[in-house]
């Protein structure tokens, strides 16, 4: 027999499931950014042989930047503004 608390037990745990869905499906595009602009930064070190300052200022601008936030920091090292190494 199915009692009352497993009824809302089962309904809580959907709601956790499908909360957790929405949530995995809104923050998916700024991590594949952020990792995209992380590799960018890394093969710009490693293979061109930049240098670029890594500090946290740098890695919170290419996590949220992505792309063009790498971009960005890596001319800005080029041209010696700023995050020299």
């Amino acid at each position: 027999m199915v009692t009352g608390l497993e009824i809302l037990l089962l309904v809580l745990v959907l709601a956790a499931v499908l909360g957790a869905s929405t949530l995995i499906r809104t923050v998916r595009p700024f991590i594949v950014n952020a990792v995209v602009g992380l590799l960018v930064l890394f093969l710009a070190q490693a293979v061109f042989g930049l240098s670029v300052a890594v500090t946290p200022v740098v890695l919170l601008i290419v996590a949220l930047g992505g792309l063009p936030g790498s971009l960005l920091v890596i001319l800005l090292s080029l041209f010696e503004i700023a995050f020299v190494a």
